[in-house]
């Protein structure tokens, strides 16, 4: 086993605090799981499980530097995501962190900027972090993710409205692999796009993880995602764990109610076979 996992995440609970009239909210509640390079975590759960909330903190996004500042407050344990504790950054931990992981957020589609066409909107990380760096290499840049998700070069003069739901999703994708990340966190990367273009969203994820060192945190309800694109999977009920593994195990073997119920869920439909009444003689 590597001395040193890429993320690290060790009885982590994490809450909103309250702000007007509106209380606290515990989010996570004691998740701890290991995640070495190379390696792929699905995360699944029923709305409101703190699925999202778990990606978005691991991805290093909406933390705040203060007290009093809105968004999500690690109240326990810790989540160690490079080398970086999430609990005690700071403003360059958490630089380095968001340099070093690629985020695709739930709806990733809709945060395209739409005054802008595929170029821009992919390249859009690359001069966030350097207003200097050169349009030819950026848009060389760019063009290479869209072949990477597999989007043909003639989409990147058009805009975002000019697109499929599911090129859209493509494209957001490329915008978070464009500076090369060592760790991918998605959230629910097929959702709202047709069957078609959802296998070839899977079929990339797959492909991903068959490149060596590639690691994602991958939310999802989607069980063709979670077979082929992780290692293992954390399921989470009212933000505690509730069953940890590879996900045909967590499915096949469940000792939790709630994961029993999803394993239900998730079967197939079988067919009903009628019989016909017999005459009588």
């Amino acid at each position: 086993m590597s001395p040193d996992p890429a993320i690290l995440v060790s009885d982590l609970s994490v809450e909103y605090p309250a702000r007007g009239a509106s209380p606290s909210c515990v989010a996570l509640r004691g998740v701890s799981f290991r995640l070495e390079p190379g390696q792929s975590i699905g995360v699944l759960g029923e709305t409101g499980s703190g699925k999202s909330t778990l990606a978005s903190v691991l991805a290093g996004r909406g933390l705040p530097l203060r007290s009093g500042e809105p968004g999500p407050r690690i109240s326990g344990g810790d989540a160690t995501v490079l080398g970086h504790s999430l609990r005690h950054a700071r403003k360059r931990d958490l630089a380095e962190v968001t340099f070093h992981v690629g985020y695709l957020p739930q709806e990733g589609a809709a945060t395209l900027e739409p005054t802008l066409s595929v170029q821009d909107n992919v390249s859009l990380p690359i001069f966030e972090r350097d207003h200097h760096y050169s349009r030819r290499a950026a848009g060389e840049r760019a063009a290479l993710m869209l072949d990477t998700v597999h989007l043909p070069l003639s989409v990147l003069a058009k805009y975002p409205y000019e697109l499929s739901a599911g090129q859209r999703q493509r494209v957001a994708l490329a915008k978070a692999l464009v500076l090369g990340p060592q760790v991918l966190v998605v959230d629910e990367p097929t959702a709202g796009i047709d069957a078609t273009v959802r296998d070839a969203v899977i079929d990339l994820l797959a492909q991903l993880r068959a490149h060596s060192g590639f690691t994602a945190v991958i939310v999802s309800h989607d069980l063709a995602v979670l077979r082929r694109a992780t290692d293992v999977s954390i399921v989470l009920q009212g933000g505690r764990p509730v069953g940890y593994g590879p996900i045909e195990e967590v499915l096949a073997d469940p000792s939790h109610p709630f994961v029993r119920g999803l394993a239900d869920a998730l079967k197939p439909p079988q067919r009903r076979t009628e019989r016909r009444p017999q005459r009588a003689n």
